[in-house]
């Protein structure tokens, strides 16, 4: 009887283990996903304060944090999305780092902020998000953002009309 005791207490320490190891991969990708989003945040307020270098070295961290996602560890509607927006959201982020015009990283910010968007609707997020719109920008073609602020501070224009746009969808 205490052999079988030392099995069970071996195999359920063992399971705690792998349980335990699960959770933490899940929660280390979580703060992959995370991270993603906070730079993107960074750098949208680099653009909204019109800082060309910041700008550039938030695409930089961006183009990190993208390059440091694990698929695997992706749960299936993140994953179809990941496999859709990956390549353009690297892309734009690498246009935007190696760019030192900030009307270029602004055009490129619109395309970037389209495929965010699709990631973060799928992922889920412990505070609301603003995905805000401004019909002016992209030469009148209108173009979106995400905000963590409610209040409109808009990328594309920065100090020339701050508050031109309006929130059209608060994701949680």
């Amino acid at each position: 009887m205490n052999n079988l005791t030392t099995k069970i207490s071996t195999l359920f320490v063992g399971f705690v283990f792998l349980f335990s190891n699960a959770q933490a991969t899940k929660l280390t990708e979580e703060s992959k996903i995370k991270e993603v989003y906070n730079q993107y945040f960074n750098l949208k307020n680099s653009l909204v304060k019109t800082d060309a270098a910041s700008s550039t070295k938030d695409a930089e961290a961006l183009l990190k944090a993208l390059n440091s996602v694990e698929k695997q560890n992706l749960t299936a509607e993140e994953l179809l999305v990941w496999n859709k927006i990956a390549t353009d959201l690297k892309e734009h982020a690498t246009h935007i780092a190696e760019s030192k015009d900030i009307v270029h990283q602004r055009d490129h910010f619109i395309s970037l902020s389209k495929n965010i968007y699709s990631l973060l609707k799928v992922s889920k997020s412990d505070l609301p998000t603003y995905y805000q719109y401004c019909p002016m920008a992209n030469d009148g073609n209108g173009a979106h953002w995400l905000s963590k602020e409610k209040a409109v501070k808009n990328p594309y224009y920065g100090s020339r009309m701050m508050t031109c746009g309006r929130v059209v969808e608060t994701i949680n």
